[in-house]
């Protein structure tokens, strides 16, 4: 005749169960492994969100300073001489201008993915692509900053410091 297993007994195997199963599906300690999703894991880009570059690395859009339409734009960064504005214009605001001054959808080639990859905020210019002033209708429109200008790249509006050909800002998608 079996024996049966007594219901203390029962009850420590089923505890022990869920404390391996909770184990096991316990996060990574705090800074330790990647992020969930809902704590601010990787998400869409900023073509999903409408947002700047820099608004997607952390920045916030009501956190402008400064004049400008749009919403200002003020100086972002730390340490000595090398601040850089931010565009202090959304995605959309952007499109919607360039719409405005004639400019069609699709009237611009977007870069190779390689390329497009080193467009980003801090960075030079990448050297070698085809790099066009912003038309001066739309120019006329968009934030001005003493020391940058607006730079078409690809299907992209950059902001770009005059004098080190640094990247302050990169809208995507405006073409």
């Amino acid at each position: 005749m079996p024996v049966r297993p007594t219901l203390a007994r029962r009850h420590l195997v089923v505890a022990g169960l869920l404390c391996t199963f909770a184990s096991v599906h316990a996060g990574p300690p705090e800074g330790k492994g990647p992020p969930h999703k809902e704590h601010g894991g990787k998400g869409g880009g900023p073509r999903d969100k409408g947002e700047s570059m820099h608004e997607r690395r952390g920045g916030r859009a009501g956190d402008r300073r400064g004049g400008g339409p749009g919403g200002g734009g003020g100086s972002v960064g730390g340490g000595g001489g090398g601040t850089l504005v931010t565009a202090g214009i959304s995605i959309s605001t952007a499109r919607q201008i360039a719409v405005d001054v004639g400019i069609r959808p699709g009237a611009y080639q977007p870069l190779p993915p390689g390329i497009r990859k080193n467009l980003a905020r801090g960075k030079p210019l990448p050297p070698g692509i085809a790099k066009k002033m912003a038309p001066p209708a739309m120019v006329a429109r968009l934030p001005s900053y003493p020391g940058y200008e607006w730079r078409i790249v690809g299907t992209d509006l950059v902001l770009v410091a005059v004098a080190t050909l640094i990247i302050a800002d990169v809208l995507f998608d405006i073409f």
